[in-house]
């Protein structure tokens, strides 16, 4: 009732949508990175609720599968396989036992990331209410850490053994249609829009244009916590200390060496660097994608316009979860969380 680890992957880690509330206690939030794909990745094998997921970086693992079990992956095409057959993303497929799935690495125009659901989500102990990965803290997920060679992960629902029903059940799943709306499908973006940060009008007027006019290249010194950005720099008026603040995923803070830092999901709880700009919700998931080497440029957008493109994405979510009813129909019970 299983799923074993045979390559671990560049670096696969369980996550899910945070561990809320304990920022307060000095511990990080976490979570996936591309939050859009992740949720798509759980609503198309069945889950209705926020089951954790394995994110997978760059060049992904190889698993066999020890018992029947539905999966979906979403986010960044890795050239996934199932015994060496295409699987596609963005659909609900069926392996059977001793079934291997492999993913390969992706090409940069492919993204960064890629996320696996299994229906009924995978047999994880929650740490202080989540089951994500914090890897500097050592908790959460599998043993606190990446995947490795050997690992078994449980299964919470796996999918009765019968080979005839099994078919059966391909089958109908393979027929099921998951129509993706424009805001979830995931497009690269030309522009990163911004929200002027707590303290934009401290920064000097060169530093502004440039934020907005200016091409920036993800650092090698990137990572889940932050994404360091080489760039023109970026100055205050008149620098100043600064009271530590909650740190928010997508904030561009600026340390007194004027290399913006664009703060992501293993992001430290407080900082008391200068916030230029707050990268909006619905266009993080195309920063995720992103790598070290790759260029973003950012631009601006109303406070409104930003409200309005994120209430579109959460309707755009219930909109296919009643859509994907026919699909959860299909599955045994087993799509909520423990």
């Amino acid at each position: 009732m299983s799923l074993t680890v045979l390559k671990p992957g560049l670096l696969s880690t369980f996550q899910d949508s945070g561990r809320i509330g304990s920022q307060h206690l000095g511990v990080p939030v976490c979570g996936a990175m591309d939050e859009r794909a992740h949720r798509l990745a759980n609503l198309l094998a069945g889950n209705q609720a926020d089951h954790a997921t394995l994110e997978i970086t760059l060049a992904g693992p190889t698993l066999r599968f020890e018992a029947p079990a539905c999966f979906a992956i979403a986010g960044a095409d890795l050239g996934a396989t199932l015994n060496d057959a295409a699987a596609p993303c963005h659909r609900p497929l069926v392996a059977r036992a001793g079934d291997v799935l492999a993913f390969g690495a992706a090409p940069p125009e492919a993204g960064l990331r890629a996320y696996l659901a299994v229906h009924g989500g995978y047999a994880l102990a929650p740490v202080m209410g989540s089951a994500s990965t914090y890897l500097r803290g050592g908790f959460g997920g599998h043993a606190g850490r990446a995947l490795a060679r050997g690992d078994s992960i449980g299964l919470r629902a796996p999918l009765p053994g019968d080979p005839a029903a099994l078919a059966r059940l391909a089958e109908a799943l393979w027929q099921v249609r998951a129509y993706l709306p424009a805001s979830l499908a995931g497009r690269a973006r030309a522009n990163l829009r911004v929200l002027p940060g707590v303290h934009w009008e401290e920064f000097d007027a060169a530093s502004r244009h440039a934020l907005l006019h200016a091409e920036f290249r993800i650092s090698a010194q990137s990572d889940r916590m932050g994404y360091r950005l080489d760039g023109p720099p970026l100055a205050m008026t008149t620098p100043r200390q600064i009271l530590s603040e909650a740190a928010s995923y997508g904030t561009v803070q600026v340390p007194a060496g004027g290399e913006a830092i664009v703060l992501m999901a293993d992001r430290q709880t407080t900082g008391g660097y200068p916030k230029i700009a707050q990268v909006i919700t619905v266009d993080l998931p195309a920063l995720a994608q992103r790598r070290p080497g790759q260029t973003v440029r950012f631009a601006p957008v109303g406070l409104d316009e930003a409200q309005r493109l994120d209430a579109e994405r959460e309707e755009a979510f219930i909109q296919l979860q009643g859509a994907l009813h026919p699909l959860r129909a299909l599955l045994p019970a087993g799509g909520n969380p423990p």
